[in-house]
């Protein structure tokens, strides 16, 4: 699967901007500030419907202007146009000019895989980022996740309101609670058993190419849940923890508390890692889930490697590169151009921006 051609309009720092890439490798460089990420970020909108950035985003749109477009021709059997349509007011989903109502039904259609400055957050802030991780990667692989997702959220809102409105009124019945308790359970499970074969497959293949990058230290990957896949064993523990639930007004067992840990060596990497570990940590799982896409769906998904070279010497990065399947479609930003090795550069397509001007 590749982008072939890239079309803005009022997105970022462009007003008008249309693109070709290279189905193989796309360098993207200049000076920071130029534009080169704002490029990547609008092929990952078009795909994820979100930026990869922590942003507001109305900050996508154009200085003064109401809406901001991106399309985008994907080539997979055959050609389709994408686009997504951005105002202050929400966002508008098309496929070959024919609106998707369900943002679910759209965010599947183009795998997209990114690492970004901000991903290191992943291994290094609160478990909300982490649960955001496997949502959007297992949207990937399950086209019913996501849904099953929204409806699990949807069950708990009402549970945890109803767990409020009994502590306030002790005459309300249980049985609206146990039926709410059971539905969160079934929903609960088809998120625990896929955030759990993804977790063991990641588990299984990581350390590969982090041993491959660094050349030493062992990696691990560990699902932390408090679900227990067992009805009878999960039904009772609600049970033990009604009183305490009821006190916090919330549910406090369930797949929405879920984690993972990194363990570098049997440590933790978020309490003792360097940036420059956790850089290979992201990048060795960025590596394993393009292995996964690809032996699930038969095709590499589109990769993007933003500002990923900053910080890491020449050989680090040319052995990352290495690793990278050539017949994946590649986008890559960096201000230092020289870090390439020129047998890569020769094969590449290069992309100068300055200023928001896009030089082929």
């Amino acid at each position: 699967m590749i982008i072939d051609l890239l079309e803005l309009s009022n997105f970022r720092n462009y007003s008008k901007l249309k693109i070709n890439f290279s189905p193989g490798i796309n360098i993207i460089y200049g000076k920071n500030g130029s534009g080169k990420t704002n490029i990547v970020e609008a092929i990952y909108v078009l795909g994820i419907t979100k930026s990869f950035r922590n942003i507001n985003e109305k900050n996508l749109i154009f200085k003064e202007k109401e809406q901001a477009k991106i399309k985008g021709t994907i080539k997979y059997n055959g050609k389709n146009k994408y686009e997504v349509d951005l105002t202050k007011e929400g966002k508008k989903v098309l496929i070959n000019n024919n609106k998707v109502n369900l943002l679910s039904e759209y965010i599947s259609k183009i795998p997209i895989i990114v690492f970004a400055p901000d991903d290191l957050r992943l291994l290094k802030d609160t478990p909300i980022v982490r649960r955001r991780f496997l949502n959007i990667e297992l949207s990937f692989y399950d086209k019913n996740y996501l849904k099953n997702v929204a409806y699990y959220n949807k069950l708990l809102k009402q549970r945890n309101s109803y767990l409020k409105q009994t502590l306030i009124n002790s005459n309300s019945s249980s049985d609206y609670l146990n039926i709410l308790t059971e539905k969160l359970f079934e929903y609960g499970l088809l998120i625990y058993e896929e955030r759990s074969k993804f977790l063991n497959y990641i588990n299984d293949n990581i350390n590969k190419y982090y041993s491959k990058i660094s050349k030493e230290g062992s990696l691990k990957v560990k699902y932390v849940s408090n679900f227990i896949n067992n009805k009878e064993k999960m039904l009772d523990n609600y049970q033990k923890y009604y009183q305490k639930e009821l006190n916090f007004g919330k549910t406090l067992l369930g797949v929405h508390l879920d984690d993972i840990d990194f363990y570098l060596d049997n440590n933790k990497v978020k309490e003792w890692a360097s940036e420059g570990q956790l850089k290979n940590i992201v990048v060795s799982l960025k590596l394993v889930e393009l292995q996964l896409l690809y032996e699930q769906n038969g095709y590499y998904p589109i990769l993007i490697l933003d500002d990923l070279f900053s910080e890491l010497d020449k050989d680090k990065i040319n052995n990352i590169i290495k690793l990278l399947p050539s017949d994946s479609q590649i986008f890559i930003t960096t201000t230092e151009l020289s870090k390439i090795k020129k047998n890569i550069k020769e094969n590449s397509k290069l992309i100068k921006v300055i200023n928001g001007r896009v030089e082929e």
